[in-house]
């Protein structure tokens, strides 16, 4: 046995002069929880912190931050839950509390405390994200009840115009200040329009083919990804300044765009069979490759699923959530853009953990034991 060992640290440690170029791959990271059992991640800095929700001890959620090695609660404005969603490269964090009594109200966290940002007149508002200048979008009650997206400039909440219809409201904000988001189009109804506001004009960027369209995100070119109605089916989309285009889906007849950095990769989510909308997998995208079932690309038998990519950073790390067993935990995706012979759990380099993975299969013979748990069909 002490041979065999000896020849399997050869083997690893060889390993590390073996390094080429390949196909992107993805260590994954469980950013664990506050103590509940789900959690999710909705976005990262290109910093690499992380912002979500995660249930608590006790129940209900509460918004987090995830600065690399542990998980924060940022707490509530009062009320029993809190949820973040966007973070900006200060670490600036916008989301939405409950507050005492009653009504959500949107707010921005500055490292040390929780801010309430108000509302336009109303009982609840929501803050979806926030650029690096701290402006911040998102949606709010008026006075007469209805939904109005809005603009926060560090100050004041500004309504923004709407599609001619009731209801608007704003998904992402860029540095240049551009708002991407969805407004009903008519008067009457609730038909909206994914749309693109550059700071005088509300420009409507139509649909796939079908009645409507969500914006749910917008990069520093202006590039806006959501998703759109397009005959029987709803499909991701990215829309590059001047048209809409189709990302497809991964098998299914569904798929929804989330997030998008400034390299034009788009991360989201799509069922994998049609029919069924509760199976979905986490996607990336890309203008080369596709559509990509990240679950493809993290290390094999890793125990998770993957079923929601939210957003991505400038340097590809992306986060999201799926299960881990049978919890839902966010989770970080950090690509690794080499093949290294024997990194198996892709973090580009040869390490205890890898000789950890080697050995726990040592001496497992698939086919005289086909249906051991590490052997894995082609």
């Amino acid at each position: 046995m002490r041979s065999k060992l000896i020849v399997l640290a050869s083997l690893i440690i060889s390993s590390v002069f073996s390094m080429s170029q390949a196909e992107v791959r993805y260590s994954i990271t469980d950013l664990g929880t506050l103590g509940g059992t789900r959690s999710r991640a909705y976005a990262i800095n290109d910093s690499g912190q992380v912002v979500g929700e995660s249930y608590i001890v006790g129940g209900g959620y509460h918004a987090f931050l995830y600065d690399g090695t542990e998980m924060h609660d940022l707490g509530t404005l009062g009320g029993t839950d809190s949820w973040a969603y966007a973070i900006n490269d200060s670490g600036q964090v916008v989301g939405n509390s409950h507050i005492a009594g009653s009504g959500t109200h949107a707010f921005l966290y500055d490292g040390t405390t929780m801010h309430d940002l108000g509302t336009l007149g109303g009982k609840n508002s929501h803050a979806w994200d926030i650029n690096d200048s701290g402006q911040v979008a998102g949606q709010s009650q008026t006075a007469g009840d209805g939904g109005h997206a809005f603009l926060y400039d560090g100050t004041e909440m500004f309504d923004l115009p709407t599609l001619g219809g009731a209801y608007t409201s704003a998904h992402g904000i860029n540095d240049s200040g551009q708002v991407a988001g969805s407004s009903c189009i008519a008067a009457e109804g609730y038909i909206s329009h994914a749309f693109l506001y550059d700071g005088t004009e509300m420009h409507d960027l139509g649909t796939l083919g079908g009645v409507a369209s969500y914006a749910s995100a917008i990069n520093d070119s202006g590039q806006v990804v959501g998703k759109s109605s397009a005959e029987d089916a709803q499909h991701a989309f990215l829309y590059d300044g001047t048209e809409m285009f189709d990302l497809g889906t991964l098998g299914g007849t569904f798929s929804y765009a989330h997030g998008i950095n400034d390299s034009g990769q788009v991360v989201g989510c799509s069922n994998i069979v049609a029919g069924n909308y509760r199976l979905n997998h986490a996607f990336l995208y890309d203008e080369t490759e596709g559509m990509l079932d990240l679950n493809d690309l993290i290390p094999t038998g890793s125990g998770w699923e993957l079923s929601n990519a939210y957003d991505i950073n400038s340097s590809g790390q992306i986060v999201g959530w799926g299960y881990n067993g049978e919890e839902i935990h966010a989770c970080l995706l950090t690509p690794c853009n080499y093949e290294l012979t024997g990194d198996l759990d892709y973090n580009c380099k040869v390490d205890l953990a890898d000789f950890a993975m080697m050995g726990a299969n040592w001496l497992i013979d698939c086919n005289a034991n086909p249906s051991d748990p590490a052997c894995i069909p082609n």
